[in-house]
């Protein structure tokens, strides 16, 4: 069986012609995946902004929840007695503060701590001058 022969017009046009058939197929395949990484990419931000809304709501809810009792003035005077330090000198009260004692446990320790800080300091700086001062006697003598 004898090859067959392909002419130069053949192979020009078959060149030509595969060439843009490659471009493309290449520019279809690269175009789909932008699309499915596009995709991708708004079904998390999707995601995030629901578990957003569902965030809201809840706060909506307590919020409102949060309105409700403070319509009502015996909630609204014992939520100012606890967090803004008020009192009705009037009826005799008075306010007594009580520190917490792990706070101030803490405020003791940093406390503490500090003044060690300075002490160990200061004996190092003053261990660093005698040394100073005993190498600029050594030198005189």
């Amino acid at each position: 069986m004898p090859k067959r022969r392909i002419s130069k017009a053949s192979k020009r046009r078959l060149t030509f012609f595969g060439t843009i058939s490659l471009i493309a197929i290449a520019y279809f395949f690269f175009s789909l995946l932008y699309n499915i990484y596009t995709i991708y990419d708004l079904t998390m931000e999707k995601k995030s902004l629901e578990n957003l809304y569902v965030e809201l709501q809840e706060e909506t809810e307590t919020l409102k929840i949060d309105i409700q009792k403070l319509n009502d003035k015996d909630y609204l005077a014992n939520y100012a007695r606890e967090h803004y330090s008020y009192t009705n000198a009037e009826n005799g009260e008075y306010i007594i503060k009580i520190d917490d004692i792990e706070e101030v446990e803490e405020d003791l320790t940093d406390e503490i701590n500090k003044n060690y800080m300075i002490l160990g300091l200061s004996g190092l700086m003053l261990l660093i001058f005698i040394y100073i001062l005993s190498k600029g006697k050594k030198k005189r003598k």
